[in-house]
C-alpha cells in the first residue's frame, strides 16, 4: 500500500526542470533568467551560450533539461517549445568571516539560489482553410459603422480632450 499520485500541477503541454542551490545570488541568476523569459527553446538556448554570465552555463543546463522532460516524459513538441516560465528563488546563505587587523573579522556571505523553468508547447497554427473562413467573416461584418459613428458622431466631430488642455493650463500660469 502506498499512497496515491499527487495530481499533475501543469498543464499537459508543460514540462519542467528545477536547479536548487546554484552558487550566486538570486539577483544576479534573474538577470539571466530575464533574458530567457517568452522565447522560443533554440532562441533561449542560444541566447544562454553566448552569454558572458558565469551563471548562464548552469541556467543552460536547466532549460535543456526542462526540453528532454518535455520530449521524453510528455511526448511534447521540441520545435514548438517556449519558455513559460523562469522564476527565481533564493535558497541559502552560507557565513563565513574574514581576519581583520587588531583581531577583528568581518563577515562574508555566500548566496545560493534556486531556479524553475516551465516550457510550454504552442498551440498548432491554424491552417490555410480556416484562414480563409475567417477572412470570409471579417468580409461580412465590414458594413458594420465604426465606434464614432456608433456613438452619434460625424468624422470631424470626434470628442478631444488635448484641446480642453491647453485652456487649462493657460489659466494656471497667469
Amino acid at each position: 500500500m502506498g499512497k496515491q499520485a499527487a495530481p499533475r500541477r501543469l498543464h499537459e503541454t508543460e514540462a519542467l526542470a528545477y536547479a536548487r542551490a546554484l552558487k550566486g545570488s538570486a539577483r544576479k541568476l534573474n538577470l539571466v533568467a530575464q533574458t530567457i523569459r517568452g522565447k522560443t527553446a533554440n532562441a533561449a538556448l542560444s541566447e544562454l551560450t553566448f552569454s558572458k554570465r558565469r551563471i548562464a552555463h548552469e541556467v543552460r543546463k536547466v532549460l535543456q533539461s526542462a526540453i528532454a522532460n518535455a520530449e521524453n516524459n510528455h511526448q511534447l513538441d521540441v520545435d514548438r517549445l517556449y519558455v513559460k516560465e523562469a522564476t527565481v528563488g533564493r535558497a541559502f546563505t552560507m557565513q563565513r568571516f574574514h581576519a581583520r587587523g587588531r583581531g577583528r573579522m568581518s563577515p562574508i556571505e555566500k548566496y545560493y539560489a534556486n531556479l524553475l523553468v516551465v516550457v510550454r508547447e504552442r498551440p498548432e497554427e491554424r491552417n490555410v482553410e480556416t484562414a480563409n473562413d475567417d477572412a470570409a467573416t471579417e468580409a461580412k461584418t465590414e458594413g458594420k459603422k465604426p465606434k464614432a459613428e456608433a456613438r452619434g458622431e460625424t468624422k470631424g466631430e470626434t470628442k478631444s480632450k488635448s484641446k480642453a488642455k491647453p485652456a487649462a493650463k493657460a489659466k494656471g500660469k497667469k
